[in-house]
């Protein structure tokens, strides 16, 4: 015990494994090409995106892109995955959109530190593997969640109002569609501003869906934007543009961390910090699993990924940027662009730093109404319609739980969504274990003898915990009383006659308990008591090593009439059942 504890220690203790090394990247020269290619790819589809999140989030665009280089450069090299991109994510837009509405713009910086502190703690503490306790129907429900969020967040800006703050998602976007339509028409007779920003956002729509037909090299949503801001432009649409943007990067600062103010964010950025080592891992894990389906084995390190994640927020808190993650669908674009190494990412946001020093002029002309189209079009992409099917027709408790994880994801919050569609899967699998623990009376093995029909034999097996423990105790007493259990009770069948003889020894099977738990070994020490003080002989048979110190713990061994009825062997225990059970009255 000592030795494994010695390990265990030894093993979190060491970092090695935590940090780069030469075998994360391949300069071999095609494998280079293959990178260079696909971070050119990605960098461009991650520039419109980046400016859309950092502008979504409330904070705004320059954030965006700075998260993008600077955060997406940090993560590439300390990540856990060769090939998984990072930066500003619309999961993360969604979680900030209210701690900016609450604390201001100037507490993101903090909130980004702590944050980012806190899954660099997670990745040292070797917690990468705990997201895999997460179920599917809460993972799809939460992405459904975000994916609706989204869209709506993006309402105000596709009709031309400014967003209120303080209120829900879905009543900020009802509100500005109020607003917009009862706004009138311009003084000098135009259209109005709404109608202009709504074409905005059908033009983007139509070429990010149409454009992949015709050219799918192209990168759609570049490509998109690019359009409507040359015709904004031609025709002097009245429409908000991004407007001035940083022309370098900004120079690193550290936030004003007083002891109120961490005090004040502290629940914030725990939040963030658990969307953040959740969203990162499980985009690792989409990275590694295309990369395999096509023919490339690659693997990703949990812990060293949240190590990374933990980095690049604090980068990009010091330079001004958002709290980053890892970007499922930048990731998913760098896998199917052939990248090979992690040196593709790092290309990636070298892309969007030339576009920082030399194009802001343009970006900055770009019509809001434009990002909003674009992340509009990638919250329908998020998750797909057969996903939503699949999980709808699996197992009603599947369904539910993805439901009631969508439906809280937008109605309240994020992390209280998946808190509580853990909650409610964890009810229905434990309901499922519950009902696998069974009871049942099993003949004596062997020749019959007279007498052993006093004798009762109780095969226990599945999990012995507090979900099940009082279900089978009652189950037990029933029958040592001679009654029928009820339908179905003591495993046995609807119609199992009631017993008419009394029961003198009780023999416990519990070889086939495959979990017990504090409260089952108590139930059945309790048990053993009260079948004894009834003068019942209980022997207790099969006791597997790793139940043997909890039942021990709770007394079951001094419930016994003797230390002697413990047994290993079956045949053994039934032999000495038979020596207690009294010897027939003759005539």
């Amino acid at each position: 015990m000592r030795a494994r504890l010695t390990a265990a220690v030894r093993e979190r203790v060491d970092i090695r494994d935590l940090m780069p090394s030469r075998a994360d990247y391949d300069l071999r020269p095609r494998t280079l090409r293959s990178d260079l290619l696909a971070g050119i790819t990605v960098g461009v589809v991650a520039l419109p995106l980046a400016l859309a999140f950092g502008v979504s989030s409330g904070v705004g665009p320059a954030a965006g892109l700075v998260t993008a280089v600077v955060a997406g450069i940090v993560a590439a090299v300390f990540g856990g995955s060769n090939l998984q991109v990072s930066g500003p994510t619309g999961a993360m837009a969604v979680v900030l959109a209210p701690i900016v509405a609450q604390h201001g713009v100037g507490s993101v910086a903090l909130v980004t530190l702590l944050a980012g502190a806190l899954v660099l703690v997670c990745g040292l503490l070797r917690l990468g593997r705990v997201v895999t306790y997460i179920p599917w129907p809460v993972v799809e429900g939460f992405t459904l969640g975000i994916a609706a969020i989204i869209f709506l967040q993006q309402v105000p800006a596709a009709v031309g109002i400014a967003a209120e703050t303080g209120h829900n998602t879905l009543v900020t976007a009802v509100r500005s569609v109020g607003t917009a339509l009862g706004s009138g028409s311009p003084a000098d007779g135009g259209l109005p501003t709404w109608v202009w920003t709504l074409g905005v956002v059908a033009v983007v729509a139509a070429v990010m869906l149409l454009l992949p037909r015709v050219a799918s090299a192209l990168p759609a949503s570049l490509v998109a934007v690019a359009l409507v801001t040359l015709l904004a432009g031609i025709f002097d649409a009245p429409v908000p543009r991004i407007g001035e943007l940083p022309s370098s990067l900004p120079v690193p600062v550290l936030p004003d961390a007083t002891p109120d103010a961490v005090r004040d964010l502290v629940g914030a950025a725990v939040a963030v910090a658990a969307l953040a080592a959740i969203e990162s891992l499980l985009s690792a894990r989409v990275a590694a699993t295309m990369s395999g389906a096509q023919g490339r084995t690659t693997t990703y390190h949990p812990d060293r990924e949240l190590v990374g994640q933990g980095f690049a927020s604090l980068a990009s808190g010091v330079f001004g940027g958002i709290p980053a993650t890892g970007a499922i669908a930048r990731t998913a674009v760098n896998v199917r662009s052939g990248a090979r190494t992690r040196l593709a990412a790092v290309v990636h946001a070298l892309v969007i730093l030339a576009v920082i020093y030399l194009a802001t002029g343009p970006v900055g002309h770009i019509p809001l109404a434009a990002l909003a189209g674009v992340l509009m079009v990638t919250s329908f992409r998020m998750i797909g319609a057969s996903t939503i099917r699949s999980v709808l027709t699996s197992t009603w408790p599947d369904a539910l739980t993805f439901v009631v994880t969508a439906v809280i994801t937008v109605a309240f919050d994020l992390i209280d969504a998946v808190q509580i569609g853990l909650l409610v899967a964890a009810f229905f699998a434990l309901k499922a274990v519950a009902g696998a623990a069974a009871v049942h009376r099993e003949p004596l093995p062997g020749v019959a003898h007279e007498g052993d029909e006093r004798i009762a034999l109780f095969r226990l097996e599945g999990a012995m915990f507090f979900g099940a423990s009082d279900r089978i105790l009652s189950e037990v007493t029933a029958i040592t009383h001679g009654e029928r259990a009820g339908p179905g009770g003591a495993g046995g069948p609807e119609d199992e006659p009631c017993l008419r003889e009394p029961v003198d020894v009780v023999i416990l099977w519990l070889s086939h308990l495959q979990l017990v738990d504090a409260t089952g070994a108590r139930a059945l020490a309790d048990l053993v008591l009260e079948l004894e003080q009834r003068d019942v002989t209980v022997l207790v048979k099969g006791i597997q090593p790793q139940h043997r110190k909890l039942l021990e713990a709770v007394g079951l061994n001094r419930m016994l009439a003797h230390e002697s009825h413990l047994f290993t062997d079956l045949p053994a225990a039934v032999e000495h059942a038979r020596s207690h059970v009294p010897a027939p009255l003759t005539a």
